[in-house]
C-alpha cells in the first residue's frame, strides 16, 4: 500500500478474499497446505483466463493476468524442474507398481500430496501418462 502499486495491491486482495472465502464456507482456518492449494486454483483460473483472452485478442487483458500470476508465483514454493519432475514421476511409478495407463490414478494419488506447489499438476499428469504408456 506504501509503495502506492495498485496492480499488485489489487491482486494480493484477491488473494487474501480467496483465502477468507474459503475458511467462511468450510468454516476452518486454513493451513500452509490449504493455501497453497488457493493459489494453486486461481493459478489455475489465470492460465485459463489467459487462453480465452488470447483468442478473443484482448491483450491488455492478457497482460493483467500475467501480471497478477507473477504475484502469485511469488508466494509458491519454487517450482520444480523438467529432470526433478521426471524423477519423482519414476519414483512414484516404481514405488505404486504401476504397470500400464490403468494405474494412473495410483501414481497421481502418490505425485499430489508431495508436489503439491512445486509443480503444475496438468504437466505432472502428462509426464505420468507418457510414462504409462510407453
Amino acid at each position: 500500500m506504501r509503495a502506492r502499486d495498485a496492480a499488485r495491491l489489487s491482486a494480493l486482495r484477491l488473494l487474501a478474499a480467496a483465502i477468507k472465502q474459503r475458511e467462511v464456507d468450510e468454516r476452518i482456518e486454513l493451513g500452509d497446505a490449504d493455501i497453497l492449494a488457493v493459489i494453486e486454483k486461481m493459478m489455475k483460473q489465470r492460465r485459463e483466463s489467459i487462453a480465452q483472452y488470447e483468442k478473443a485478442g484482448r491483450d491488455d487483458l492478457v497482460a493483467n493476468e500475467n501480471f497478477e500470476m507473477g504475484v502469485l508465483c511469488a508466494y509458491l514454493p519454487q517450482q520444480m524442474n523438467d529432470d526433478e519432475l521426471a524423477k519423482a514421476v519414476a519414483a512414484a511409478v516404481t514405488e505404486s507398481g504401476a504397470s500400464g495407463i490403468k494405474d494412473m490414478g495410483k501414481v497421481m494419488a502418490l505425485l499430489k500430496p508431495r508436489l503439491a506447489g512445486k509443480a503444475d499438476m496438468a504437466k505432472v499428469s502428462g509426464l505420468v501418462k507418457t510414462r504409462l504408456a510407453g
